[in-house]
């Protein structure tokens, strides 16, 4: 069953979701801001200003998920201007950020990470990214600009909302296997086999 506000908000509580924002948020002193926080049955996470990486092309390299290449992503500059601090995507590339807020997942619920329509009316496409029963961390988000024109991704700003569905517990959670991505601090992490 997906999980309401109400759940929510209890379950941040208890350290679900820090730092916790209890309502949806659309201005910040004053300025429009891409929403964030509390919705009636998910909650936004923000794009944290920490780092932002594009995929490059290397000559004479593959990215290969077993065998990792990190001279295939370089970091994006953050810009500021009155609009808010933001990262440039390219048009037609592909980036990684990190959540703003750190997760963790109870040993009953799976969560799954959408893309905000804000973002996809720009033609901006966040990969669906499941949080397992039992993950902690902070959520490496993966982007794609489908767009022909470069494209700013906010920081600090709503970029993918949570949704938390609940089920019997699980045998084995994310935690007691040892999950590869487990504890992810606010940088972007990458592949790992």
């Amino acid at each position: 069953m997906i999980k309401n506000d109400t759940w929510i908000q209890e379950m941040a509580a208890e350290g679900m979701i820090e730092p916790f924002e209890p309502q949806l948020v659309r201005r910040v002193e004053g300025n429009p801001v891409i929403s964030y926080g509390l919705s009636s049955y998910g909650y936004d996470l923000r794009l944290s200003p920490n780092e932002f990486r594009i995929f490059r092309h290397v000559p004479g390299t593959v990215v290969d998920p077993k065998n990792f290449n990190p001279e295939n992503l370089e970091p994006a500059k953050l810009h500021k201007d009155e609009q808010g601090e933001f990262f440039i995507l390219p048009a037609h590339s592909y980036g990684l950020g990190v959540a703003l807020e750190r997760i963790a997942v109870p040993d009953n619920v799976t969560v799954i990470c959408i893309g905000k329509s804000t973002y996809a009316r720009i033609g901006l496409i966040a990969n669906l990214t499941p949080a397992e029963a039992g993950w902690r961390g902070h959520l490496t988000l993966e982007f794609s600009n489908s767009s022909s024109a470069d494209c700013r991704i906010y920081a600090s700003e709503g970029i993918v909302q949570l949704l938390f569905f609940e089920g019997a517990p699980c045998a084995v959670s994310y935690q007691t296997r040892n999950g590869k991505y487990q504890d992810q601090l606010q940088q972007v992490t990458l592949a790992r086999v």
